[in-house]
């Protein structure tokens, strides 16, 4: 195996956004610092290789979870993570699905929680529109993590990310 990056992105896709946004973050990062793993290709036990983490999850229909992460979610559960940092970020569609944006994101940060995780990356919900998320932090002023809607603000999605990637950078890659 190469050696190992210091940051390890792990995402879950059916339509590429989530794909996309995986890049879009390794390539602001810098390619020289992401490894990044499609979890259907990667067992999630490699998470516990690294200091850092990020991992993405779009979120499907009704609030449900994408199924490559329904396929694995319960890996999720032998996990040690009580050493890691981890950030997420979502995909979610605020118009058609308003009521549950993001809720997949929500449930991924309190499956990681549990497994010990400590989280940088919370994102502002100034300039979404949506009814209800479980992705939100307790204040209710924050998505647990960079919310993205490529469905209808894909526009807003590359500044989101290079803003979000500076508060990371601080936090993952500490020699900058």
């Amino acid at each position: 195996m190469n050696e190992r990056k210091p940051i390890a992105l792990f995402y879950g896709s059916s339509t590429c956004y989530t794909q996309m946004s995986a890049e879009k973050i390794s390539a602001v990062l810098g390619d020289e610092q992401v490894d990044i793993f499609n979890i259907t290709d990667e067992p999630l036990s490699t998470a516990q290789f690294y200091s850092y983490l990020i991992f993405g999850i779009p979120t499907w229909d009704y609030g449900e979870l994408q199924e490559d992460w329904e396929e694995v979610w319960p890996e999720l559960d032998d996990l040690d993570l009580s050493h890691t940092t981890v950030a997420l970020y979502g995909q979610g569609d605020q118009e058609g699905y308003p009521e549950w944006f993001l809720d997949a994101m929500g449930f991924l940060y309190h499956k990681l929680k549990l497994a010990g995780a400590s989280f940088v990356g919370y994102w502002p919900i100034d300039g979404y529109c949506f009814e209800g998320s479980k992705a939100l932090t307790d204040d209710k002023k924050h998505f647990v993590g960079l919310a993205l809607d490529d469905e209808t603000q894909f526009d807003q999605s590359q500044a989101r990310i290079e803003s979000w990637c500076g508060t990371l950078r601080k936090a993952f890659i500490p020699h900058e």
